[in-house]
């Protein structure tokens, strides 16, 4: 099939994608137009895979290509498909021979779901993952979907710029009581359960602001306590205000809070018992209790800022870490989970261990989302916990511990790609194959290298092979470069000649990938080959090493 035929079929797909986009919004699933849409839209990937593999789309910022060439293109802002993949994060889109019509369905709904953005709060990223699609895989910039990671950046920069710090309180006091005339005339009344529980009410009663001032209210009264006994109750006024103000949703008031708290815990003049009492008040803010509290709050819809929940986190110790994990297999919303994961992200290196109990869940997808967690805290001391991992009943968790292992590497890790490798599911053997291609050591070349040389492999799925051939080109060097020219010259026999073909054509396509030029008099050669496959592969390597 001319190269012209194969342009205008990707094209095609793509405009059934954006017409299919708008009609999903228009019209519920039930009428004639919704279904004739998606039927004809499932029809253009039925006769691209007819007589072509995976199709695979390049997303540019105002562009789409298909094999570097572009098949949509729009300037504007506004309907651009290109742009509203691009904003997202998302680089490629490949959609696998054996797409399913309800795979194709299920993504469609989530890239039309854009004009519900303020309601849902979630990414395209986020949705594709969450759907765990077997026929479509992405590629996405971790750089743009990552959040900023300076909590404590921000946080030293507004206790450095608050002018009315805890300490110049404590320094006021403290030159007060230096003076002996004063000390002479003054009685210290100790807090009565009395004073405290009208302090309570108080606070019950008032508003935001009023909450704002009785928490500074609050903050006078170290200084006038003088007994274990008043600080024991001033601690459990601490501890009742935190849980009131996070019923009130105040995250804000709740972090001043904790910051002028650890300011005072920083003081040298104040005494390290009276510290402990302050120490105390932070850890209950970590408790399931207030977690909890926290957990209804992101659930509620309540709008509030993603930086407001980074910067109480970061007062946080290793005791918030089973709470957390407690209200992740908890949340409703999307946005909410991806919060907690944030925080736990922020956490997790406190206490690996604590964390990895998290595995024990018996809810998979609590399981794949401590795994992510896993993976981007990228601590290899992670990989202990998550080899026990690698025979889950979850496929869908199986697939993603694997390709944490790949990212993280370390001890253990070669051996159980390797036995994964073997595996008789096929998505467990592509996850696999491909965590080897990210460890991209000389170890892991040599267990692909091995397993394409091996007897067996001829018998391998078509598909399955061209993935070793394409994983396998992520080492550019010359010994692959070697290994792919023999595989490629590689004579066929005659009870074997389609297989043997087969592996000479997933030759010729990874001796493209591999980008050396040197290949192209092995390439010519192949272009006039029996084989119709090998022929095909050949001249696509060609075009892609002449073009570079």
């Amino acid at each position: 099939m001319e190269i012209n035929e194969d342009f205008k079929a990707a094209r095609d797909i793509v405009q059934a994608i954006l017409k299919s986009k708008k009609i999903i919004r228009m019209y519920p699933a039930n009428n004639p137009i919704y279904v004739k849409t998606l039927e004809d839209s499932y029809a253009r990937f039925t006769d691209y895979f007819d007589y072509r593999q995976d199709l695979v789309f390049k997303i540019k910022q105002n562009e789409i290509t298909w094999d570097s060439e572009p098949v949509y293109a729009n300037p504007e802002k506004e309907d651009n498909l290109a742009l509203f993949f691009f904003k997202d994060g998302l680089r490629e889109l490949t959609f696998k021979r054996g797409l399913t019509s309800e795979e194709m369905e299920d993504f469609l709904k989530i890239i039309s779901m854009d004009f519900e953005r303020e309601v849902v709060d979630d990414d395209i990223v986020t949705l594709l993952w969450e759907r765990d699609f077997q026929s479509i895989q992405y590629i996405a910039d971790d750089a743009i979907l990552a959040d900023e990671d300076n909590y404590q950046d921000r946080a030293i920069q507004e206790a450095e710029e608050n002018a009315n710090s805890p300490d110049n309180i404590l320094k006021a006091y403290q030159d007060a009581f230096d003076e002996q005339d004063v000390a002479s005339d003054t009685s210290i009344v100790p807090l009565s359960d009395a004073d405290l529980q009208q302090l309570m009410q108080l606070l019950d009663q008032e508003s935001h602001g009023k909450t704002e001032k009785l928490v500074d209210l609050l903050f006078e009264l170290p200084y006038l306590s003088e007994t274990r006994t008043d600080y024991e109750e001033l601690t459990t006024f601490f501890m009742n205000s935190a849980e009131f103000i996070m019923q009130r949703g105040d995250l804000a008031i709740m972090n001043s809070m904790l910051l002028r708290l650890s300011s005072l815990i920083s003081e040298p003049h104040i005494d390290g018992e009276i510290k402990n009492y302050f120490r105390r008040v932070i850890s209950y803010a970590g408790n399931g209790t207030i977690i909890n509290l926290l957990g209804e709050l992101l659930d509620s819809g309540q709008e509030i800022e993603d930086k407001v929940v980074e910067e109480y986190v970061k007062h946080l110790d290793k005791n918030a870490i089973p709470p957390f994990m407690n209200i992740l297999g908890e949340l409703e919303s999307i946005h909410a989970r991806k919060v907690v994961i944030d925080a736990l992200i922020f956490l997790g290196p406190k206490d690996i261990t604590s964390l990895a109990k998290g595995l024990n869940d018996p809810r998979w997808f609590v399981v794949r989302n401590i795994i992510y967690i896993f993976r981007k805290i990228a601590d290899k001391r992670a990989v202990e916990f998550l080899l026990r991992t690698v025979r889950h009943a979850d496929i869908r968790v199986r697939k993603e511990v694997i390709r944490a292992l790949g990212e993280l590497g370390g001890g253990g890790v070669f051996q159980t790609l390797r036995e994964c490798l073997e595996d008789q599911d096929m998505q467990i053997r592509s996850a696999s194959l491909r965590a080897l291609g990210t460890v991209a050591s000389e170890a892991a070349k040599r267990i692909i290298m091995d397993k394409i040389a091996e007897k067996a492999f001829k018998d391998v799925d078509f598909d399955e092979k061209k993935e070793y051939f394409e994983v396998l080109s992520k080492w550019k060097d010359e010994e692959i470069f070697t290994f792919l020219v023999g595989m490629l010259k590689r004579k066929s026999f005659l009870f074997s000649s389609a297989k043997m073909d087969e592996i000479r054509a997933c030759s010729a396509y990874a001796l493209g990938l591999v980008g050396n030029r040197d290949a192209l008099p092995y390439l010519t050669k192949t272009k006039g080959d029996s084989c119709k496959l090998v022929r095909e592969f050949s001249f696509t390597a060609i075009k892609r090493l002449e073009h570079g």
